[in-house]
């Protein structure tokens, strides 16, 4: 006779997709009991859990490629160690993932050598640790390359870059996506807090007075730079910015060429505020071209609201012009 959890691991073959109150009336045991096998089953691979309370399912482990901690093959400290730190996984199914499982996930999709790829990995990561100075990366030079004299921001920093060659997005640019698309108030708060550091290094660097965060064009119930503020909680004033759209609201990201943007971020920002200060700090999610920063820093001047404008942006494209279109 089939024991309860082999009747539960059947129950979810059988129906693919399976909650805890489907199995509630499947298996005549108690709902602690259930948890307490679907926990064993999928320590041992044979099912997988999707989704966050109070929407949980429970789906067989063949459903998606699916990887062991068994099948991951030996690496170096070291390798790992970069691994462990840097690499994230979103999965199709929603599934969060990090560290040398995830690498491993993402090269059996792709059916990659682990070894090779992790080599790769490796190699890129010190390469851009190289560029980083006081654990941010310079943007500056990329802003003179594509605006040259038009250029009037001081400084532009980037926590990191929104992808790499090769991998794809980053551990702070997935972040950043799925924080934006899901409004996920608790991954939005955690992206903040991984930007806060930085946040005041370059506050007490530049001897910032003043603070402005881009505002965003799309509307959504829960805001990314909202949570961003919130976390900063800075003493220093906050420099009035709004965001003026037409009839129809048209994101930086729809738009694929470099005077495009220059146009909508100069119609786009008003400053409403009057102050004047020496040096300010302008914060946003993502920089693709620069445009938004670049038009803002040029106002922030031009109204005598800033002698100096030091620039920000969580993350950052790897490129010259470049359009970071998912964010």
């Amino acid at each position: 006779m089939a024991s309860n959890k082999e009747k539960i691991l059947d129950y979810i073959r059988q129906r693919k997709q399976v909650t805890v109150s489907d199995l509630l009336d499947e298996v005549d045991i108690e709902r602690a009991m259930i948890h307490r096998h679907l926990l064993a089953l999928a320590e041992e691979g044979l099912i997988m859990k999707i989704g966050s309370a109070p929407r949980v399912v429970y789906v067989p482990a063949d459903t998606v490629r699916d990887v062991s901690a068994r099948d991951i093959p030996v690496l170096d400290a070291a390798t790992k160690a970069i691994i462990d730190e840097k690499f994230l996984l979103v999965t199709p199914q929603g599934e969060r993932l990090e560290g040398m499982l995830a690498f491993e996930r993402w090269c059996a999709d792709r059916r990659f050598d682990v070894t090779k790829k992790a080599a790769e990995y490796v190699s890129l990561s010190k390469k851009y640790a190289d560029m980083r100075k006081g654990g941010l990366l310079d943007g500056s030079k990329k802003f003179r390359k594509t605006f040259g004299d038009d250029d009037v921001v001081d400084a532009v920093y980037y926590v990191d870059f929104y992808a790499w060659e090769i991998f794809g997005k980053t551990k702070l640019g997935q972040l950043l996506l799925y924080a934006k698309q899901s409004q996920d108030k608790r991954m939005i708060r955690e992206l903040a807090e991984r930007v806060l550091p930085y946040v005041e290094r370059i506050i007490s660097k530049h001897h910032i007075e003043a603070i402005g965060y881009i505002p965003p064009t799309v509307k959504r119930t829960v805001q990314l730079m909202d949570g961003l503020q919130k976390t900063v909680r800075s003493p220093l004033p906050e420099i009035g910015l709004e965001k003026i759209v037409g009839a129809v609201r048209v994101p930086q990201k729809t738009l694929s060429s470099l005077e495009d943007r220059i146009q909508n971020a100069r119609a786009g920002i008003f400053v409403s505020d009057r102050r004047s200060f020496g040096t300010v700090l302008l914060i946003d999610d993502a920089v693709g071209s620069g445009a938004t920063f670049n038009e803002t820093a040029r106002k922030l001047k031009e109204q005598g609201v800033a002698k100096k404008v030091i620039c920000l942006s969580i993350v950052g494209s790897l490129k010259g012009f470049d359009v970071i279109s998912e964010v």
